[in-house]
């Protein structure tokens, strides 16, 4: 059976992949099941994906972050370190929300757009390594929307890490901020961050977390 386009395109593309089902289809307009079965288990064979959950201690995700100096590595957008989101949210609650279970009706879209998370570059359930050789930093929106998908399949780029030095996802104002509003250290979240902050900071600075 032809591809419709006079050849075969290159192996590997989307495009092969559907000249292997237009086959397979094919072989089963001319009744021969097993044919197509063979065509099908020989060149797109299915390869079962089991789902894979990974927690990262908030000191893990900082040090990535700070390693690629909070900088999407997908879209090149400047991210926000997750205590100063939060902190936000306690002081305009009602203007700058979140939700603990991330529910979009009640959490303001900054939270996807500008919140850093680890990605695997190559999926975990891909074959890819879970070290931070394959981590990168990404908004919690385009690591929601590359799911398990190759960049390639999803025909994006791995850009270059930032600088921590010149931009820090407003990690510094952050940990001068709340210690001058100490009501803020009653969340528990944005006094983990906070926390976490002064002692991997410190560390990329070489100096002692106070």
């Amino acid at each position: 059976m032809t591809t419709g386009a006079g050849q075969d395109p290159p192996d590997g593309t989307v495009d092969s992949k559907a000249a292997v089902i237009a086959d397979v289809c094919g072989e089963l307009s001319s009744d021969e099941f097993d044919r197509a079965r063979d065509i099908l288990r020989s060149n797109y064979a299915f390869v079962a994906e089991p789902a894979i959950s990974r927690h990262y201690t908030t000191r893990e995700s900082l040090r990535l972050f700070y390693r690629d100096g909070f900088i999407d590595r997908y879209s090149g957008v400047r991210l926000i370190n997750p205590g100063v989101l939060r902190a936000l949210s306690v002081i305009f609650p009602s203007d700058f929300p979140s939700h603990p279970n991330w529910k979009m009706a009640e959490t303001h879209i900054a939270f996807w757009e500008l919140f850093p998370s680890i990605d695997h570059i190559v999926p975990v359930s891909r074959g890819g390594a879970d070290d931070d050789s394959n981590w990168v930093s990404t908004s919690m929106l385009r690591n929601s929307a590359k799911a398990h998908w190759t960049l390639a399949e999803l025909g994006w780029t791995l850009l270059p890490p930032g600088d921590h030095h010149d931009w820090d996802g407003l990690s510094g104002w952050f940990v001068d901020y709340v210690p001058m509003h100490p009501h803020l250290l009653t969340n528990n979240y944005v006094a983990r961050w906070h926390r976490a902050t002064l002692e991997v900071r410190a560390e990329f600075s070489g100096e002692s977390a106070t």
